[in-house]
């Protein structure tokens, strides 16, 4: 997971930190804005609250004046519509919770959902694809073909500047199967990997 040479590792360690920290703090800002906008809400349930005990208190009052004599029918009319109105209030108030609810969540989901593709699209690639390279260096660090292959890969991606530092004649000398100028370009490819060169045998 990490490379063998420190400052590389270390960089490494640092920005998967620094990863799961940016995470971390996204989630928590994502939390904070749901329960933020769930407080839209909380008139909602007021209303539901108070809609639901006028209708239950009406009903009760329409179900005694109900009971009189002759003229209980007529008097609990106004009743009954005044309950059926507050059952409306009540409604409505859940309604707003609902809708509260609803933002809340796809507020949330947006706020997290762009630093989470950052991660999860560009960083994790770029992880994994090192990883892989890195494995397979190792694998073949320590074997002859393995050794040329590094070499290869070397003269075919690192800058000149770098070549020529092993010397001016370095792409003859590994056409000419020279050892020390194959294990410099293996050792050169595993460098900017952050991989140690092959063990001396």
């Amino acid at each position: 997971m990490y490379a063998d040479r420190l400052p590389t590792a270390l960089r490494q360690l640092l920005t998967d930190l620094l990863v799961v920290f940016w995470i971390y703090a996204w989630i928590r800002a994502g939390i904070w804005i749901n329960d933020l906008v769930e407080k839209l809400g909380v008139p909602g349930a007021k209303l539901q609250e108070a809609g639901t005990g006028i209708a239950g208190n009406l009903g009760d009052i329409s179900g005694k004046v109900g009971r009189v004599p002759l003229v209980g029918d007529q008097l609990t009319a106004p009743f009954t519509k005044a309950a059926n109105a507050a059952n409306a209030l009540a409604e409505a108030g859940r309604q707003q919770q609902d809708m509260a609810d609803n933002l809340a969540l796809v507020v949330s989901v947006a706020i997290i959902a762009g630093p989470l593709a950052l991660v999860l699209f560009i960083w994790l690639p770029l992880r994994l694809r090192w990883m892989r390279r890195a494995g397979v260096a190792c694998r073949v660090r320590d074997e002859p073909a393995g050794q040329d292959l590094l070499a290869l890969r070397a003269l075919a991606s690192r800058p000149l500047n770098e070549l020529t530092k092993l010397g001016p004649d370095i792409a003859q000398s590994w056409r000419n199967g020279d050892a020390a100028a194959v294990q410099a370009l293996a050792a050169l490819e595993l460098k900017d990997m952050g991989l140690k060169p092959a063990k001396a045998r």
